[in-house]
């Protein structure tokens, strides 16, 4: 199967470690992804149903109109590909309407081309939930119509829905397997870029997403996949987990000089491995 890539550019995209995750992701009926992100996931693998989620509104918003109306919304966002859209003039003004506006179709529309023609794809949102990414100043922005497409026959495969992790976990039911996308846990008090969606996801965060997913597994044997930078942190979040360590490029940084190898943490709870530890500790 060919890889596929995402429509959208995204900070912590999964491109780079599909087959590893496909490799420890156990089988199962259905895929359930609390943090959806871009999808990558989500788009090489092959379950028979998959359930995706994220906080982020604009984000399933478009994915919900690329499954319902794929045709309108890829000849409309077709259209704003054009030179006189590459100025940083037009590209304020689209971000202060996308701002102003409830339109569903008009925000899906400005997403798009705000990720493509934004600085280094970024997603991120001020306190007030005013979208704050800046002009990107690329030649000639690609317009990702084959990938779009893609994505929308694979939808219907899928149900997209707009909610925190814990309510998704709430739906996951036995015969599915989770995948856990989450903003990375800092490497350092200053690396800390979490402002997605306008609202961090903290430490404490960080340790109740190992909480939901250790109790899934063990009280309700759904399977949990996470990935999260390799730390002494992430270590202890997960050590009722099995642990494998991945190394893998960067795609978006603050700038060049950040984009190198960083270790990989993929864990995984399941009932099999927490039996074994606790046979261990007897």
């Amino acid at each position: 199967m060919k890889k596929q890539r995402a429509f959208l550019k995204w900070a912590g995209g999964k491109y780079g470690l599909v087959e590893d995750i496909q490799r420890h992701l156990p089988p199962a009926r259905k895929l359930v992804e609390p943090f959806v992100g871009a999808g990558s996931v989500f788009l090489n693998t092959d379950f028979e149903q998959y359930l995706l989620a994220d906080i982020n509104p604009d984000l399933i918003n478009l994915y919900n109109l690329l499954k319902t109306d794929p045709e309108t919304y890829i000849s409309e966002a077709k259209r704003w590909f054009c030179p006189e859209n590459n100025r940083k003039e037009v590209f304020l003004d689209v971000r202060a309407q996308f701002n102003a506006t409830d339109n569903i179709m008009y925000r899906s529309l400005a997403f798009l081309y705000m990720n493509r023609f934004g600085f280094n794809g970024l997603c991120r949102y001020n306190k007030k939930g005013g979208f704050n990414v800046p002009f990107g100043s690329y030649k000639k922005p690609y317009f990702p119509e084959a990938e779009l497409e893609f994505f929308s026959e694979k939808s219907k495969k899928a149900t997209f829905v707009c909610e925190g992790y814990t309510e998704t976990f709430s739906r996951a039911r036995k015969g599915c397997v989770v995948y856990c996308d989450p903003p990375y846990a800092p490497l350092s008090s200053t690396a800390n870029f979490t402002s997605y969606a306008g609202n961090g996801f903290s430490l404490d965060d960080q340790a109740a997403l190992a909480d939901v997913a250790e109790r899934a597994a063990m009280e309700r044997d759904i399977p949990v996949l996470i990935s999260n930078h390799d730390t002494t942190l992430t270590r202890r979040l997960y050590h009722g987990a099995e642990l494998n360590v991945v190394k893998v490029k960067r795609t978006i940084s603050r700038n060049g000089a950040g984009r190198n190898k960083v270790d990989e943490l993929l864990a995984l709870f399941h009932k099999e491995k927490n039996q074994q530890h606790a046979s261990a500790e007897l």
